[in-house]
């Protein structure tokens, strides 16, 4: 966890402050960042941002009219997720949440609302977010002057559905937070990756939403930032208000509104606890990973933003193992040039002292599509399988070209290896190779500093096909970095940002595991370097099993790194090999999980 969240945050919860005269509820939802928060709420204000005004150039007008049923049809999607987590609501209140929510569905479903935006950009040729505006104060102006006293109060649905298609729209992430109390909790119906990116841990305590699953983005930048975190809680919103007391425990994934002073005193004393576990831990910084046996793990950081990197350098990590460049891109509208890039690369080699960086090309699509490249890409029907990462790179070759040469110049200050995201066959490898050589000459040409050695060249291997044709891609790669969140995403066909399904979500299903183990043993065929920098690998429940499968470089999170050192200390490699045969004897993945709690147990 976040070293820097440890410290008090009491300055927003008094130990005397009376509580709220809203009775106390507790929630469940996902717990995807351990910890306790307590603090006062902040609810997010989901109301309609400022929309901009202009006048598409004829030729734009068909692309414009597919990005307004894009925002429509993610609108009817997350309506649906709200439609579903209602369902978890007392009978009556779920009842009239699904009721307003299939009203509001309706209005995103070939209505009078949808075709008139239609006609405003394609005969008006205004933009999306002016056309919804326009049309929603036309309808609600009729209905608001209709006899009908039932039609004359579905105006605040027309409005909502059109906020909500705006928001869509504008995909802009929230501010930063920074007038807020320190220790305030964040309330939300959804954030996305770059919503919590602007989150500061020194000023939030942790946040809650009403969608979102344990594992899509969102959850693992809340990880990297050590923030106390629960998704997927049902009712939230509803009766909360900005101010209310706010009590967020990550590990159990509850969310508890307005607890009583008993409960209050009670969790006051688990995060108690719970930073001195975290503070006891601190003391293996320094203390080599090596198992009982006397084998040796690298243990590296995963880093999301630069200001996670302290806390790598104080939990004693060996290296930046998976350095997501997705900030560069993030919360701005324009596109981070070379010498941008070059400079923040460089601050984080140098700071390293001689410790490898590997810094992973741009992974943008899906959840973590940036804001200055929505404007050029429309957003597919499918984003996890559609334009993005390294596909996006090879159709964009000036993004990937602008990514390599300031990488290569960073190189010149320390180790630094490059991996490339979503490789799916080793003639993308072989191009990015070529782009990265002539990328090196245009360098030299200009007189720039590069090392002697150009950087080793990794697939990130996070698709099924790479993992499969594992042997062959060894053939053209210097190094594997397996990613097992996205591995397990398309390998089980789940949305690991969906709470709907997030229960299917299984590290432990056979076939990822066969995956992973094929890989391991492409890379000891061809001799080249293997490690493992998705969320099992910060997990230490499955420390032993990706040890046993002869895994020997884990990357995490970096407040994660002291919970997988004290495993990998327990534990007995050549045992844990044994065991790692048993298991992938079996079929079920039940059974598999039974029989690695069973081994971590005797762990201790």
């Amino acid at each position: 966890m976040n070293p820097r969240s440890d410290r008090p945050r009491e300055s927003g919860v008094p130990h005397s402050m009376p509580l709220p005269a809203t009775g106390p509820r507790n929630l469940r939802g996902l717990g995807v960042s351990s910890g306790i928060a307590i603090g006062v709420a902040h609810v997010v204000d989901a109301g309609t941002p400022q929309v901009p005004e202009y006048v598409l150039a004829p030729e734009a007008v068909a692309a414009e009219v597919k990005r307004f049923h894009h925002a429509v049809e993610k609108a009817r999607r997350q309506l649906s997720k709200l439609k579903s987590k209602a369902g978890a609501l007392p009978d009556a209140a779920a009842a009239d949440v699904a009721t307003l929510l299939e009203a509001h569905q309706a209005m995103l479903s070939g209505s009078r609302l949808i075709r008139g935006v239609e006609r405003r950009i394609a005969e008006d040729r205004q933009n999306a977010e002016a056309a919804v505006q326009q049309e929603i104060a036309l309808l609600a102006q009729r209905f608001a002057a209709m006899d009908d006293a039932y039609l004359a109060a579905r105006v605040d649905d027309i409005r909502e559905a059109g906020r909500r298609l705006i928001r869509n729209l504008l995909d802009r992430p929230f501010q930063a937070f920074s007038q807020l109390a320190e220790g305030s909790i964040i309330l939300a119906e959804e954030l996305s990756p770059a919503d919590t990116a602007l989150l500061d841990p020194k000023r939030i305590a942790g946040f809650a939403t009403v969608l979102g699953g344990a594992e899509g983005h969102t959850a693992i930048m809340a990880r990297a930032l050590g923030l106390p975190a629960v998704l997927g809680a049902a009712g939230l919103l509803t009766g909360v208000q900005t101010g209310d007391i706010i009590i967020v425990d990550g590990r159990a994934g509850r969310v508890l509104l307005n607890p009583t002073p008993d409960v209050l005193e009670e969790y006051r004393q688990r995060r108690a606890l719970w930073r001195a576990e975290r503070e006891q831990l601190k003391t293996l910084a320094a203390v080599p990973a090596v198992t009982r046996d006397k084998h040796a793990v690298t243990l590296q950081a995963n880093l999301e933003l630069p200001r996670e990197l302290d806390n790598a350098l104080e939990v004693g990590a060996a290296g930046i193992g998976l350095l997501r460049t997705e900030f560069l891109y993030m919360n701005r509208d324009d596109l981070p040039g070379e010498e941008e890039q070059y400079e923040i690369l460089r601050a984080l080699v140098e700071q390293m002292d001689g410790h490898p960086v590997t810094a992973r090309t741009l992974d943008i699509g899906g959840e973590k599509l940036a804001g200055p490249l929505r404007q050029h890409f429309a957003t597919p029907a499918n984003p996890a399988l559609g334009l993005r990462a390294i596909r996006l790179g090879l159709k964009e070759p000036k993004l990937l070209e602008t990514q390599l040469a300031a990488m290569l110049r960073a190189a010149a200050h320390g180790p630094l290896r490059i991996l490339v995201p979503m490789i799916c066959s080793p003639g993308e490898l072989r191009h990015v190779r070529d782009m990265m050589g002539i990328v090196a000459r245009r360098l030299q040409r200009r007189g720039e500093k590069l090392p002697d050695t150009l950087p080793k060249l990794g697939a990130m291997i996070e698709i099924p096909g790479a993992a499969l044709s594992a042997d062959a891609l060894a053939q053209v790669s210097d190094f594997f970095a397996i990613g097992t969140n996205d591995l397990i995403q398309y390998t089980l066909a789940i949305d690991r940002g969906d709470e709907q399904v997030a229960h299917l979500y299984d590290p432990l299903h056979p076939a990822v595991l066969r995956l992973v183990q094929f890989t391991v043993g492409a890379a000891a065929r061809a001799r080249i370097p293997v490690s493992v920098c998705g969320e099992m690998a910060g997990d230490p429940r499955y420390t032993a099993l990706l040890l046993g499968l002869g895994v020997r470089d884990l990357s995490m999170a970096p407040g994660n790194l002291p919970l997988v050192k004290r495993r990998v200390r327990t534990l007995d490699l050549e045992k844990a090999s044994r065991h790692a045969e048993t298991m992938m004897a079996e079929v079920d993945s039940g059974r598999i999980a039974a029989l690695l709690d069973d081994f971590n147990d005797l762990l201790g």
